[in-house]
């Protein structure tokens, strides 16, 4: 175990490990840090306590020391002249007719190093630019070429959803987002419906990824023979989270119903069985499993469940 401390420099940046170095550090206050940008003054986002080897890197760099008023002020006089950077940056650009939009300007503690974020469709020459930049503010700068999605990480706005960005607000790490997760959710494939601000797939599509992934396995899969009330049926449609499923029973005349999965009994079909709800699961609390019955085919037992539901379909029984 290791004692460390988690330290943020941006207001919704990540937070980053650091040893105590054996002070007694509370949550709120500040320190002084070297990183591999140079001297920093960061927040102390969560005070000392105890993790596993583990879970830190290997060389935990200790803190420097704590920052004291006179540290505090000149961090709030960079972040203020950063602004003006930024500003003088996007001048330059503009002068040197360069194809690259300026994100942020940041600033080091010491003020030996400023740096400019940007984003680009392909590779710029900058050189120019950055002497340009240097003759003006007299200082080491170093411009880096960043993604879409930490674009919007660092400036922020309002999701479809109304909601500000999760990646401005409380997310610290992007995770991997694919389209086989809408299609778990059974969410349209239009681009513009499931695409983030940045142009990417959005980032709550992975939140609830384990709930269905683990819901849909329970369920059986459209083109299933089930046994209903009214007989043998075709399923034609699965809500995982409402837990029905739409099935035709008889001839194909008869209009498709909507079922409740635990007075079904999966018989046949699909591309896989359901398997059995585990009850040590974190989602156990499916109500009225699907009764088991034996497989036409390969004559073993299998099972289908659903779950509490959240939206009721307008014609079931």
């Amino acid at each position: 175990m290791k004692k460390v401390i988690s330290v943020r420099f941006k207001e919704n940046g990540k937070s980053y490990y650091f040893d105590p170095a054996g002070a007694d550090i509370k949550t709120g206050e500040y320190v002084i840090v070297e990183t591999a940008r140079g001297i920093e003054c960061g927040e102390v986002v969560q005070g000392v306590r105890e993790i596993t080897d583990a879970a830190v890197p290997k060389a935990l760099k200790p803190i420097t020391r704590m920052a004291d008023s006179v540290d505090i002020r000149r961090m709030r006089q960079n972040r203020e002249d950063e602004k003006r950077a930024y500003h003088t940056c996007q001048e330059c650009i503009a002068r040197h007719g360069l194809e690259m939009k300026l994100v942020e300007a940041e600033y080091t503690l010491d003020r030996s190093k400023i740096m400019f974020y940007f984003t680009a469709d392909g590779r710029v020459d900058f050189r120019e630019l950055v002497k340009d930049l240097a003759g003006i503010f007299h200082t080491r700068i170093e411009l880096r070429q960043i993604g879409v999605r930490d674009e919007s990480k660092m400036i922020g706005g309002l999701g479809i959803c109304g909601q500000p960005f999760c990646c401005s607000r409380f997310l610290k790490d992007f995770q991997p987002v694919s389209i086989k997760m809408a299609k778990e959710q059974g969410l349209s494939l239009n681009p513009t419906k499931i695409s983030g601000a940045c142009g990417r797939l959005m980032c709550c599509l992975a939140y609830e990824e384990s709930a269905y992934e683990y819901l849909n396995s329970i369920m059986p899969m459209v083109g299933s023979t089930v046994r209903t009330p009214d007989g043998l049926g075709t399923v034609l449609e699965v809500n995982p989270v409402s837990g029905y499923l739409r099935v035709r029973c008889g001839t194909e005349s008869l209009s498709p119903r909507y079922y409740k999965v635990g007075v079904c009994e999966y018989v046949s079909g699909g591309k896989r069985a359901p398997r059995r709800p585990d009850p040590e699961d974190d989602y156990s609390g499916v109500r009225n499993p699907a009764p088991v019955v034996a497989s036409s085919d390969e004559g073993e037992k299998r099972c289908a469940g659903g779950c509490c539901a959240r939206k009721r379909p307008a014609e079931k029984e």
